[in-house]
């Protein structure tokens, strides 16, 4: 009898949908809001298969299907402290953290966003999504399609990093170069961090998924526009207001509203500057004139004292040739030193003018930069802008007087200035110079140059020994200062006399010794022979005779072998001697002849006489 009855329900449930035909469709919301599950599922309430049917059909309408990978669009339905419900007409309602929110701390109930289905149904049978991938995939797919087609993005500048910033553009960190932020120089960078800007998307690095943006190429195109406009019209001689856009050692780069220009640091001001930070500063607004372009006009010369009246034309007539003068020094070189003695007007102060003495030194022995000094008007050219100073017509000419002064054969101490191969300048005083020539020096030792006898600055006692006055120059000796000592060694090591000393040093021709510390005599090497017949050795000490003596040349030449030859010469001299005398004695002499010729005459007669 249940199977019967129940049967029949089924029957007049199957049959409802035909009774119920013009009824209205319900709303499917509705029907699953008014529907009793637990009826259902404990079969007490049944539902016809027109109904079930119905039902299927609005879920496939209706409900999403909840593919891998696939961004959907999800709505807002309630917010806890912790998580977000999201609602994709799935079969159920996900859940996402806040944390992936926290770029939209305005996010509430109602609002529509874009979620990625990350697990179906976790342990509890809860949908879980993912905010941050599904917004990833898109901005990924927005910045491709912005680089693509070089759209205009909007980013967020996050924060500083290593070369640059880091900027957020769709949800996706972004590189920005520190050279693609302006097209001037940035020396602020935290001035652009927290703000929100416009970048064109200049490359992606599909591998890595790295992006780089840059702000400079949206102002570039900009001034490409405005460049052309303005190099159309530069003509030499314009003046424009530019902004000073970068200070160099050698000039200024002036941006002309999208067109540099270089004002060189000798056009900046009439006078003399060392850095052109001291004329201009960073970001200043100021007027230039053109002076200058090339064909292109893509290197513009500039000008800023150009502007202003030449500080020569407004110099008074009261300034003259011999007129004393002060001012600044502002430049120095080795051949003199630039002194301002106007604003923009400079004169030379010739290394030659700034001391009397003859002796050239440089000019920053004289003055520094910055001293303040006074001198006077040598010449004065207007025309051509050009002034010579002196310094030394300050004072007196020290030759003025130098007869009296200096007298030839007068004694003075001077101050050994500098070294030439033939001898030493020696400074008398300020403005006098003298030369000692190195045969001067001294009278005994042999200088090859005049380093070995003194150094510069030493203190030096002089004679004067020739005077120049028109020609200003004063030859000087050191060695008349005091007695010549070949004098009295004229007499000492007179030839022939002799002497004991040691062998100092042995050279290629013969040996030399040191009599005394001025008297140094030379041995010929055939004069070194010993009686043995052997030869003197270094540090062997013996006699020898002075054969020798030159007091103009300082030469000095002794022989040891003489000593013992003249000592044999003598010999053999005696011997023949001897030999002579007896040869005489044993001779006849005439006497001798006559008195036996008288004796045989003698005979000779007697012997007639007996006859």
């Amino acid at each position: 009898m249940a199977e019967e009855k129940q049967n029949v329900e089924v029957e007049e449930t199957a049959a409802a949908p035909e009774v119920k035909e013009t009824e209205p469709k319900q709303d499917p919301q509705e029907f699953l809001e008014n529907f009793d599950w637990d009826k259902y599922e404990e079969g007490i309430e049944r539902v016809d298969d027109t109904k079930l049917k119905e039902f299927e059909t609005l879920v496939e309408e209706n409900f999403v299907d909840t593919a891998d990978e696939e961004v959907v669009e999800g709505k807002v339905v309630h917010m806890t402290d912790r998580e977000a419900i999201i609602d994709i007409n799935a079969k159920s309602e996900g859940v996402i953290s806040l944390n992936e929110f926290r770029y939209n701390p305005d996010l509430k109930v109602g609002d529509k966003v874009e979620v990625l289905i990350d697990i179906r149904e976790d342990k509890t049978g809860q949908l879980v999504l993912s905010h941050r991938k599904a917004r990833t995939i898109k901005a990924w797919e927005r910045v491709n399609n912005a680089h693509d087609k070089e759209e205009i993005v909007t980013g967020f500048v996050k924060c500083r990093t290593k070369g640059g910033m880091i900027v957020d553009v769709f949800g996706i960190e972004a590189f920005l170069p520190g050279s693609q932020i302006d097209v001037k120089p940035i020396r602020d960078y935290d001035q652009y961090v927290g703000k929100t800007m416009e970048f064109k998307v200049v490359k992606i690095n599909h591998e890595f998924k790295n992006v780089v943006v840059s702000h400079k190429a949206l102002i570039e195109a900009d001034i490409e526009e405005q460049k052309k406009e303005i190099i159309g019209q530069l003509e030499k001689g314009q003046v424009l207001e530019g902004i000073v856009k970068n200070i160099t050692s050698y000039g200024v780069f002036i941006d002309l509203g999208g067109v540099d220009g270089l004002v060189h640091i000798t056009d900046l001001s009439w006078s003399r500057i060392n850095h052109p930070n001291e004329v201009v500063d960073l970001d200043q607004k100021l007027n230039v004139v053109i002076l200058d372009f090339d064909d292109n006009k893509s290197r513009i010369q500039l000008g800023l004292k150009q502007l202003e009246k030449h500080p020569w034309d407004a110099l008074g007539d009261e300034i003259k040739v011999g007129d004393k003068v002060k001012g600044k020094v502002v430049v120095i070189a080795d051949y003199g030193a630039f002194i301002e003695v106007a604003d923009g007007v400079e004169g030379l102060i010739h290394v030659s003018e700034m001391s009397w003495s003859t002796h050239l030194r440089s000019a920053q022995d004289f003055v520094n930069v910055g001293d303040e000094v006074e001198a006077v008007v040598l010449t004065l050219d207007r025309e051509d802008r050009k002034m010579s100073l002196g310094i030394k017509q300050l004072t007196p000419d020290p030759w003025t007087d130098i007869t009296s002064k200096y007298p030839v054969g007068s004694r003075h101490k001077g101050i050994v200035r500098n070294f030439t191969n033939f001898g030493v300048f020696v400074e008398l005083e300020e403005g006098i110079d003298g030369l000692i020539y190195i045969s001067d020096l001294s009278w005994t030792k042999k200088i090859k140059h005049p380093s070995e006898f003194v150094a510069v600055g030493d203190t030096l006692e002089v004679e004067v020994l020739e005077l120049d006055v028109e020609g200003r120059k004063l030859s000087l000796g050191h060695k008349q200062t005091t007695e010549n000592p070949w004098d009295k060694y004229s007499e000492e090591f007179a030839e022939g006399t002799v002497h004991k000393a040691a062998i100092a040093e042995v050279v290629d021709k013969g040996a030399t010794i040191d009599f005394n510390e001025d008297i140094v005599g030379f041995v010929p090497q055939r004069h070194m022979e010993k009686e043995d017949g052997k030869k003197l050795v270094k540090g062997e000490e013996a006699e020898f005779k002075i054969i020798e003596f030159n007091k103009d040349f300082k030469r000095v030449v002794a022989s040891h072998t003489a000593i013992f030859r003249e000592q044999e010469d003598r010999n053999v001299k005696a011997a023949a001697k001897k030999r002579a005398a007896s040869s005489d004695e044993a001779a006849p002499t005439l006497g001798d002849a006559n008195s036996a010729l008288q004796a045989l005459k003698d005979k000779m007669e007697a012997d007639s006489k007996k006859k």
